[in-house]
């Protein structure tokens, strides 16, 4: 019996990539601690914390059951749990409604407004695994998804809507959609057969390339302007810096006419940015120091 359920978590996280946390975790972090530039209460880390883990464990299952078909065709996924038939429709489904009834819990624990917000947080989180089927812009709505994160924290702390937390989840929008492009690059044979919707599948290879460097461009505009806006200082600037650099790295590894190494881009270096930038804030607001 143990057995059994530690076989099982080990097939669900698998399933959910839990480890891919790592992306928004972080940046619901960056957002907490700039409300009001210090650590948040012990009692909002919690609640935050597991609020985006029911989010994102609801999302990557939601998009694993609606997506299993599809997996099943495509030999990169085709060893995923669902088409596997590790785990059935009907775990993932309760899997689905524990991790909303999470973020659901969560939401009613901090603030009256992320709570009032619920809805429009499962709508979005929701959407996004249909959009492939109709459209190339699929890419942005992962990142609108993911840019929730600092925007929620934001909310859950503050119980209001302010620019900065909007724009860093812009910043998060671009990042995501820049570095999610490059991952569906290697599907562009597959999504073209099949009639799936992405940035490669519409305009090629190449292009595809050129649209992910603009966004990778546009992102660190947005974390820039966050700086100007609630006055940071010297430490989330080198942050922003040094995901720049990360970005740059990113795109000499992939090419047209070598994906091979689009593994490392996808996950080390974007891993690597996101707590770069978690932890330079971490440092701004415990030391804030300003060049002026």
């Amino acid at each position: 019996m143990v057995y059994r359920i530690v076989y099982k978590t080990r097939i669900v996280l698998e399933m959910i990539k839990f480890e891919h946390t790592i992306f928004a975790l972080p940046f619901a972090y960056v957002g907490a601690l700039l409300v009001q530039k210090q650590i948040p209460s012990l009692h909002n880390l919690i609640w935050i914390t597991l609020a985006m883990v029911g989010a994102r464990t609801a999302a990557m299952s939601l998009n694993r059951l609606i997506d299993r078909h599809i997996d099943a065709l495509n030999p990169r996924t085709a060893n995923r749990a669902l088409p596997r038939g590790l785990v059935n429709v009907k775990e993932v489904g309760l899997l689905i409604i524990l991790s909303f009834a999470l973020l659901f819990f969560s939401a009613y624990q901090l603030s009256p407004l992320a709570f009032k917000l619920f809805p429009i947080a499962v709508a979005v989180l929701s959407f996004y695994s249909f959009t492939k089927r109709f459209s190339w812009t699929c890419h942005l709505f992962l990142g609108l998804a993911l840019g929730l994160a600092p925007v929620g924290a934001w909310i859950a702390i503050a119980n209001r809507f302010d620019l900065a937390p909007v724009l860093i989840g812009l910043g998060v929008l671009f990042w995501v959609a820049g570095f999610d492009i490059i991952y569906a690059c290697d599907d562009y044979d597959f999504d073209r057969k099949y009639g799936i919707h992405s940035i490669p599948a519409r305009f090629g290879l190449e292009r595809a390339l050129l649209i992910s460097a603009f966004f990778h461009i546009v992102a660190p505009l947005f974390f820039i302007t966050v700086a100007f806006v609630l006055n940071l200082g010297i430490f989330y600037l080198a942050g922003v810096l040094i995901a720049v650099a990360l970005l740059f790295k990113q795109h000499t590894l992939v090419s047209p006419r070598d994906l091979s190494r689009a593994g490392v881009a996808f996950f080390n270096l974007n891993g690597t940015l996101s707590v770069v930038m978690f932890v330079f804030t971490l440092l701004d607001v415990l030391f804030p120091l300003h060049l002026f």
